[in-house]
């Protein structure tokens, strides 16, 4: 029996991205950061200089042991990126020179050992070919075009069924392949409704200036919409029986949804 989450003990990097990155689509949006709040955004910006190299449990919480996951060194370029941003925008005080540089350093990093010539596509860990659904959040955070050649290669290799080293099953992704990931955990798992939901953006934006993609985000968002219950949410997973698996109702599944949706929405409004 377990009391509380594992995770609890574990670190895991990529928190930091998507922290900075609400918040500074608040500061943008809503309320301007106060002097105490971006002092203290400031030293969290400070702390991700200084630990992005280390590697961590990733956002699936692995339990096989750290890796240099690529999803949680994008996060970290996320982290410095709206730092820098929201410190220009406001003329905020900031280490401009040593944020910029070592975002960049990431970002160079993430091609170099994040990409993997033998499946044309990022992967999940350095030192790795397997595939990551987290992957598809590249252009959804801004960190590589939609239309970028490698973004629309992982993309395509993301497409194929698990036993062709893809992640797609019956247009469902799951958020990696689970005999080629230790995660220390038991059993199977359904396909990851957020994972779809990202497939499904990734392929809007790109779909912009190809219809044929703009297409197939269509067709997986219409066939998701039929996986919710009779009040129209969502669990974490689907099963293969199209059954609802794990927490319920999941919020990040709900945001990723109306994100997709929108984006889609917009994407083929562009086309009329």
């Amino acid at each position: 029996m377990r009391i509380g989450n594992g995770a609890s003990k574990q670190l895991q990097l990529d928190i930091y991205g998507e922290l900075m990155d609400s918040l500074y689509l608040f500061d943008k949006y809503g309320t301007p950061a106060t002097h105490d709040g971006w002092t203290w955004l400031r030293r969290m910006t400070d702390w991700v200089c200084d630990n992005w190299q280390r590697e961590d449990e990733g956002i699936w919480e692995v339990r096989g042991g750290r890796q240099h996951f690529v999803y949680s060194k994008l996060m970290c370029w996320v982290a410095l990126d709206r730092a820098i941003r929201m410190g220009s925008k406001r003329s905020l005080p900031t280490d401009r020179e040593r944020w910029l540089e070592t975002r960049d350093q990431i970002y160079d990093e993430i091609f170099q050992k994040g990409w993997s010539k033998k499946r044309q596509g990022f992967v999940q860990h350095y030192e790795s070919d397997s595939l990551d659904a987290s992957s598809l959040i590249m252009p959804l955070v801004f960190f590589i075009s939609a239309n970028d050649p490698r973004i629309l290669s992982t993309i395509d290799a993301i497409l194929q069924p698990p036993n062709q080293g893809g992640l797609v099953s019956n247009n469902l992704v799951y958020r990696y392949n689970a005999t080629e990931t230790e995660d220390g955990l038991a059993g199977q798992e359904g396909t990851f409704n957020m994972c779809t939901f990202w497939l499904v953006e990734a392929l809007a934006r790109a779909g912009r200036r190809d219809p044929a993609r703009l297409r197939k985000a269509r067709l997986i968002l219409e066939e998701m919409l039929g996986y919710a219950n009779h009040v129209g949410l969502y669990a974490e997973e689907t099963g293969p029986c199209g059954e609802a698996l794990g927490n319920f109702p999941q919020a990040f599944t709900h945001l990723s949804l109306i994100s997709a949706a929108f984006n889609l929405d917009r994407a083929l409004g562009a086309q009329d």
